[in-house]
C-alpha cells in the first residue's frame, strides 16, 4: 500500500497574510492542499523546496508575474541573472516572506497540471530521492534527465513532484514540506514502518499529532492518520 500526498506545508511568520498572497495569486487546484503554519524563526538561505507555476502563453506568463509583483512578490537572483538580461525563459520571484518560486514559460510537459506545474526539491542525488518518493506515493517516474527526475501521479491530476540536482547540502529545517497519509484502510504505524524500510528516518511526533520523518536526504515530512 502507498501513501497519499495531503498537504504542502509553509512555515510562516504571518500565516494569514501569506495564505492571502497565494490565494489572491491563483485558485489552488492541486489534489493536495496548502497549509500555512506559524513559525517565528527567520528564513535562512534558499529554500530546498519551491513551486513552479505553469503558464499557457507568453502573455499569460507576463500576466502572472505582474500579478505576483502587485501582491507583494519581488524579483530575486538565484544564479539565473537579473530579469532584464533574460538569460532563462522562466522568471524567479519570492513571495512576501522570501519563499522562492518560478513562473515558467509555456511547456507541453505541464499542460493539464493546473496552476502549479511542479513542486521542486533540490537534491544531491535526484535519482535516489525520486525512487524513494515514487515508492512512498506510488507515483511513476515520468522524466529522467541528468539534472532533474520528475514524478507524475498515476491519474495524471495535478502537479509533478521533481528533484533537481544541486551541490548545496541541506543545513536548516525546510520551510516547505509535505504531509502524507495512508490510504483508506491503512494505519499510520504501518505506514511509518514501511517508510523506514524505504530509507526514511523517524523524528518524533509533530504538534499537529502526526509522525515527523525525514527522507533519505533529510527533507522533513509528516505522516498523518488516514483521511
Amino acid at each position: 500500500m502507498t501513501a497519499r500526498l495531503v498537504n504542502l506545508v509553509f512555515d510562516s511568520a504571518l500565516p494569514r497574510d501569506l495564505a492571502g498572497f497565494w490565494e489572491e495569486l491563483f485558485s489552488w487546484d492541486a489534489p493536495f492542499e496548502p497549509a500555512f503554519r506559524s513559525e517565528a524563526g527567520p528564513k535562512r538561505g534558499k529554500n530546498r523546496l519551491h513551486l513552479d507555476l505553469a503558464s499557457r502563453s507568453p502573455g499569460h506568463q507576463a500576466e502572472l508575474v505582474d500579478r505576483a509583483l502587485s501582491l507583494g512578490a519581488r524579483h530575486i537572483d538565484v544564479g539565473q541573472g537579473p530579469p532584464e538580461e533574460k538569460r532563462v525563459p522562466w522568471v524567479v520571484l519570492a513571495d512576501p516572506e522570501g519563499n522562492e518560486f518560478c513562473v515558467l514559460e509555456p511547456r507541453a510537459q505541464y499542460e493539464g497540471t493546473g496552476a502549479i506545474a511542479s513542486v521542486v526539491t533540490d537534491a544531491l542525488d535526484p535519482e535516489r530521492l525520486a525512487r524513494f518518493w515514487a515508492a512512498a506515493l506510488g507515483w511513476e517516474i515520468g522524466v529522467r534527465e541528468r539534472a532533474i527526475v520528475g514524478l507524475r501521479p498515476l491519474d495524471g491530476r495535478g502537479p509533478w513532484v521533481e528533484f533537481l540536482a544541486s551541490e548545496d547540502e541541506k543545513r536548516h529545517r525546510n520551510r516547505l514540506r509535505f504531509e502524507i497519509a495512508p490510504r483508506r484502510g491503512g494505519s499510520r504505524a504501518a505506514e511509518v514502518r514501511r517508510l523506514r524500510e524505504l530509507g526514511a528516518t523517524g523524528l518524533g511526533s509533530t504538534k499537529q499529532g502526526g509522525e515527523a520523518m525525514a527522507d533519505p536526504e533529510g527533507n522533513e515530512f509528516s505522516v498523518l492518520t488516514p483521511r
